[in-house]
C-alpha cells in the first residue's frame, strides 16, 4: 500500500508517495494538548500574565526612549498580531514614549519595505519609526563588554540610547543555540558583524552541547545569554507556532525566566524519539524559511539525526532566495567536496571566523554523513549541484534516486517539517 504525505514547500506542499513496507515512521510535534484560543487572546493573556516580570504597562512608566526589538523577513514571527498588543501594553503604561522598532536582521540581508508591510500590516509599516539593524555598519554600534568565551560584545547603539529594551520573537528548535527566541533578539540579532562572528565559531559549533533542544552548557547560548544581560533586555514577548504558522502559546515577561517556560513547553510539544533509516526526507517547514539554502540547513539537521551514515537525506525547499549568502556558497563552489569544506573550517581560531563558516560547517557535517539531494526548482539546479548537491525536480524523484543508490528495499523515515522537532 502506498502512503501519501505532505511535505511543506514554499508557500504550498511537495506530495511524497511512499511504500507502507519502507516507511519506518513520519515524524511530527505533538500540538494536541495545547488549548485552542484566539492568535489575539494567547498574546494578551500572556501579556496580563508574565513571568518573573512586572507587566510591560508598567515598566513603561516614566521611561523616554522605548526600543523594541524585532524579528526580520527570514523569521515567521505573526508581528501583525504580536506587534499591536506589545504596542498597546507599552502605551497603556507611557502614551508619550519614544518607541523605536528595530528589525533584528543578524546579517541577514535588509528587510525591504515590501517584506515590512507583509510583515506589520500597513498601519505599523506607515505609522511606527522602523529602523532596520546593520550588522557590517561599525558606526552604528557601540561597545559593551567582553563575552564570557573572549569575544567583544558591540551591539546596535539604539540600545545604549534606550530607556527600556523589549523584544518579540518565537521559540522552536534551534540547530545549535538549542532554542530560537529570548537573548537570541540581541546576539545575533542586533549584534555587530565581529560579535556574531566570533560566537559561531568553529569550536562552539562543534561541542556537543550546541545542538537543537539543548541549553545546558551550550557556549553559544551561553554568550547570548550574557549579551542579552548587557543589552538590559527587560522583557520579551515569545510565541510557540504549529506547522502551518498559527499561534499555539505565547510566554511574556523576564527574557531568561520567561523563555526557559517557553522552550520547556516547545520541547514537550516537539521532542521525538529518532528513528534510524536509509533514507530520511524533510523540509525547512517551508516559507519563510525555505526560501534559501543557508536557511535549509536547519532542517536537514533533524533527517541527520534518522539517517543512517552513508545513507540518503532529501530536503525539500523553494529556495526563492538562492543559496542565501555568497560566503555561504563559496565554501562549496571552491572547493572539491565537503570533506575539504570540513578541514578547511576545523582549525580556524574564533577571531578568525568568517561569513556564513558556521552554516557551512554543519552542512558539511550533514553531507559528510548522508548523500542529499534538495527537491527545488529547475532554476536552482545548477546552483544545487554546484555545491556537491544531488538537485531532484520533486520529491517522488529524489526518493526513486536514493532507492536507485540505496537499494528497492531502502527504509525511509519522513520528517515533514524538520526545525519543528527536536530528534
Amino acid at each position: 500500500m502506498m502512503r501519501s504525505i505532505e511535505i511543506p514547500y514554499g508557500h504550498g506542499k511537495q506530495v511524497l508517495h511512499v511504500d507502507d513496507g519502507r516507511l519506518k515512521a513520519v515524524l511530527s510535534p505533538n500540538y494536541g494538548e495545547i488549548p485552542a484560543g484566539s492568535p489575539r487572546s494567547i498574546v494578551r493573556n500572556a501579556l496580563e500574565h508574565p513571568i518573573g516580570a512586572p507587566r510591560l504597562r508598567k515598566l513603561a512608566e516614566g521611561k523616554h526612549r522605548i526600543l523594541v526589538i524585532t524579528s526580520d523577513h527570514t523569521r515567521p514571527v505573526p508581528s501583525a498580531v504580536t506587534m499591536p498588543l506589545l504596542l498597546e501594553e507599552i502605551r497603556g503604561g507611557n502614551p508619550d514614549a519614544q518607541i523605536t522598532l528595530l528589525v533584528a536582521t543578524g546579517m541577514h540581508r535588509p528587510t525591504t519595505e515590501t517584506e515590512l508591510r507583509a510583515k506589520f500590516g500597513e498601519k505599523i509599516a506607515e505609522e511606527e519609526n522602523i529602523v532596520i539593524h546593520r550588522a557590517t555598519e561599525t558606526e552604528e554600534m557601540a561597545f559593551f563588554s567582553i563575552l564570557p568565551s573572549g569575544g567583544e560584545l558591540w551591539l546596535n547603539r539604539l540600545v545604549k540610547e534606550a530607556d527600556l529594551v523589549v523584544s518579540e520573537g518565537f521559540i522552536e528548535p534551534h540547530f545549535f543555540a538549542g532554542f530560537s527566541g529570548g537573548r537570541k533578539s540581541i546576539l545575533p540579532g542586533i549584534a555587530s558583524e565581529k560579535t556574531i562572528l566570533y560566537n559561531h565559531n568553529a569550536g562552539f559549533i562543534a561541542s556537543a552541547h550546541a545542538r537543537a533542544g539543548c541549553l545546558d552548557n551550550n557556549p553559544i547560548h551561553q554568550d547570548m545569554l550574557y549579551a542579552a544581560d548587557q543589552a538590559r533586555l527587560a522583557f520579551i514577548l515569545n510565541v510557540l507556532l504549529d506547522t502551518e504558522k498559527h499561534i499555539l502559546a505565547a510566554v511574556a515577561g523576564h527574557p531568561e525566566k520567561a523563555h526557559r517556560a517557553g522552550c520547556v513547553l516547545c520541547e514537550k510539544l516537539t521532542r521525538v524519539q529518532p528513528v534510524q533509516s536509509d533514507i530520511a526526507i524533510t523540509s525547512n517547514g517551508g516559507y519563510p524559511l525555505d526560501q534559501n539554502v543557508y536557511q535549509s540547513v536547519k532542517g536537514m539537521t533533524a533527517a541527520e539525526s534518522c539517517v543512517r551514515a552513508g545513507g540518503a537525506i532529501i530536503a525539500c525547499a523553494a529556495l526563492g532566495d538562492g543559496h542565501g549568502g555568497e560566503a555561504f556558497y563559496r565554501w562549496f563552489a571552491d572547493r572539491k567536496d565537503p570533506n575539504a569544506v570540513a578541514k578547511a573550517i576545523q582549525n580556524v581560531p574564533a577571531e578568525n571566523t568568517s561569513m556564513d563558516q558556521w552554516e557551512a560547517q554543519i552542512l558539511a557535517r550533514v553531507m559528510q554523513k548522508a548523500r542529499c539531494w534538495f527537491v527545488t526548482g529547475e532554476e536552482n539546479r545548477e546552483l544545487i549541484q554546484s555545491m556537491h548537491l544531488l538537485w531532484a525536480p520533486d520529491v517522488d524523484t529524489a526518493l526513486a534516486e536514493a532507492t536507485a543508490l540505496l537499494g528497492e528495499k531502502a527504509t525511509v523515515t519522513v520528517i515533514p517539517d524538520g526545525v519543528s522537532v527536536i530528534a
